[in-house]
C-alpha cells in the first residue's frame, strides 16, 4: 500500500451458505477520497464494509486498512444511559471532553452536550453518532446508510453537513447507499457492485455544488441507473384516458 492509499482490497471473497457475496472484489481508496458504493439489497456491500471495518473477516484476498477508522450506522446506536457528551466520547481516555465539545461544535450540537439521547431527534442523534466518529481523528470513515432513515429535509442537510466535514476532516471515506442522488452529490468516485464485483467505477466529474437538474448530473445518474439493472426508459406518452404514472427512477432510489 502506498503512501497516499488508505485503503486496498485485493481478490476479497466472502461466501455465505454456499454463495460467493464477494467474489475476487477489487478496490482502492486514496487518503482523503470520498467513495460511494451501490448496490442491489445483498449484494455484498454491507459485508464489504465490515471487513474493512474488522466486524466481519474476508474468506480469501488481502485487505489493507489504516488502523483509525470508524463506522457510522443507519442507526445513531447512542448509549440510552449516557449524555450527549458521554456518547461521543465513550470509550475515549480521560480528559477528551474539550475535544468532544469540539467535535459537537462542528455538527452544530454544542449547546446539547448535557442532554440525554431520548430527547433528541433522529437528525440530532445521527449528528451526535457522527461527532463521536470525527473525535477519534479516522484515516478511514465508514458510512452504512447514514441517511435511510431521516425524512428528506434532514436527510439533505446531512448529506451536505457530511460532504462538509469529510472536505475538513479530510479522511478517506467509504459510503454504503441505495440513492444513487446522494452517490452521485457527495461522492468523488462512485462504484457500483453486482455478482460479488464491482461493474463500474467512475469518477464523479459534476461541478460542485452539485445540481440534479445539470445534465451532467443526470447523465450520470443514468449510466449508474442502467450499471444497477434499473431501466431509465422515458415513460410512456400519455393518452387522454391513461392515469398518470410516476417515473420509476424519480427518486433515484433502489
Amino acid at each position: 500500500m502506498t503512501g497516499s492509499t488508505a485503503v486496498h482490497v485485493s481478490g476479497v471473497r466472502r461466501v455465505f451458505g454456499g454463495r460467493a457475496v464477494l467474489d475476487g472484489l477489487r478496490l482502492d481508496i486514496a487518503r482523503g477520497e470520498f467513495v460511494a458504493l451501490l448496490g442491489a439489497s445483498g449484494s455484498g456491500k454491507t459485508t464489504l464494509l465490515r471487513i474493512l471495518g474488522a466486524l466481519d473477516a474476508a474468506d480469501a484476498g488481502e485487505v489493507l486498512v489504516p488502523e483509525a477508522r470508524t463506522i457510522v450506522f443507519q442507526e445513531p446506536r447512542l448509549v440510552p444511559s449516557k449524555k450527549v457528551l458521554a456518547n461521543v466520547t465513550v470509550a475515549l481516555p480521560r480528559g477528551r471532553s474539550r475535544d468532544g465539545l469540539r467535535a459537537l461544535a462542528e455538527v452544530g450540537l454544542e449547546r446539547h452536550a448535557d442532554a440525554w439521547p431520548a430527547t433528541l431527534s433522529g437528525g440530532e442523534a445521527q449528528r451526535v453518532a457522527l461527532a463521536r466518529a470525527l473525535v477519534r481523528e479516522p484515516e478511514l470513515l465508514l458510512l452504512d446508510e447514514p441517511f435511510a432513515a431521516l425524512d428528506a429535509l434532514t436527510r439533505l442537510r446531512m448529506q451536505d453537513l457530511v460532504g462538509e466535514l469529510c472536505r475538513r476532516h479530510r479522511p478517506a471515506v467509504l459510503l454504503v447507499t441505495h440513492d444513487v442522488d446522494e452517490a452521485v452529490r457527495l461522492a468523488d468516485r462512485v462504484a457500483v457492485l453486482r455478482d460479488g464485483r464491482l461493474v463500474t467505477d467512475e469518477p464523479v466529474t459534476v461541478d460542485r455544488p452539485r445540481d440534479p437538474g445539470d445534465p451532467a448530473f443526470g447523465a450520470l445518474r443514468r449510466r449508474l441507473l442502467d450499471d444497477l439493472g434499473v431501466r431509465t426508459d422515458p415513460p410512456l406518452p400519455k393518452t387522454p384516458d391513461a392515469p398518470e404514472t410516476p417515473d420509476r427512477t424519480e427518486a433515484g432510489v433502489i
